[in-house]
């Protein structure tokens, strides 16, 4: 790590089911995640930091913006990781513009509270099947993503350019919430996006997987239809979310441990 990278000394993660880490299981239950990983690495770097997740699966951009942003400002944070946005633009008829109005919003008031801000653009839908209509919708939000930066003095974790991200290895059955691996190379992205500097690689991509046969890839991708696509279909007819009943897993800002 850089001898002049910043040090923080509370940390706040914001945002829906990416942030809290779903697909990433953690010791004793529960999930791990990209933020709480970086917390750890981070506490290496600044021995005492605090930590506090907000973040809730199933939350769309204007409740992370006016229910979680207040909550980062009362903790005192002087780092947030804001990232929310895809729950949104998964929905027909999001407006990416009006997405993007909405966050800058947030990051300066985030800004004036005295916190460094880290954004993160979507990950490029290219190699998925039905999400990847969403693909113009990602890279419009993304664009706003970076201009925002630059106006605001912001940090960006660049997912859409993580080419490792583009193997489906890195992905839980679900295809939406990566693996534990997937979370691992983004905690460490994340590190060099802050200006820290990660001691370990990120972007080298996996050995090529074995190939797959037409058959098995339609059987998959009937059986994800199924499984996944469905019940989200169902859940937004109902106007039901999948985080309706879940409270953030640490409200608090605590003291965080190192990594062994």
């Amino acid at each position: 790590m850089s001898d002049t990278a910043p040090h923080w000394s509370c940390y706040v993660a914001l945002g829906d089911s990416f942030s809290e880490g779903l697909e990433d299981p953690a010791d004793g239950g529960g999930y791990r995640g990209w933020a709480d990983r970086l917390a750890e690495l981070l506490a290496t770097r600044s021995p005492g930091l605090s930590y506090a997740n907000l973040a809730v699966r199933g939350r769309l951009l204007p409740q992370i913006t006016e229910q979680q942003v207040p909550e980062a400002i009362a903790i005192g944070a002087d780092l947030v990781s804001l990232v929310g946005g895809g729950n949104d633009v998964l929905r027909p008829g999001a407006d990416p513009d009006a997405l993007g109005e909405r966050l800058e919003a947030a990051v300066a008031a985030l800004r004036a509270s005295g916190a460094d801000v880290l954004m993160a653009t979507g990950v490029d839908p290219v190699k998925s099947p039905l999400i990847n209509l969403t693909r113009g919708k990602v890279a419009t939000f993304n664009s706003h993503i970076w201009s925002i930066a630059r106006r605001q003095q912001a940090f960006v974790l660049d997912l859409w350019g993580m080419k490792s991200l583009q193997d489906r290895r890195m992905w839980a059955t679900d295809r939406i919430h990566m693996t534990a691996e997937g979370h691992r190379r983004v905690a460490l992205h994340a590190l060099d996006a802050l200006g820290v500097g990660a001691d370990e690689d990120w972007a080298s991509l996996l050995p090529p997987a074995p190939a797959r046969v037409r058959r098995e890839v339609v059987r998959d991708d009937a059986q994800w239809v199924r499984e996944y696509v469905g019940p989200w279909v169902g859940r937004r007819l109902r106007g039901r979310s999948s985080g309706d009943e879940v409270q953030a897993k640490r409200p608090a800002a605590q003291p965080v441990q190192p990594p062994d």
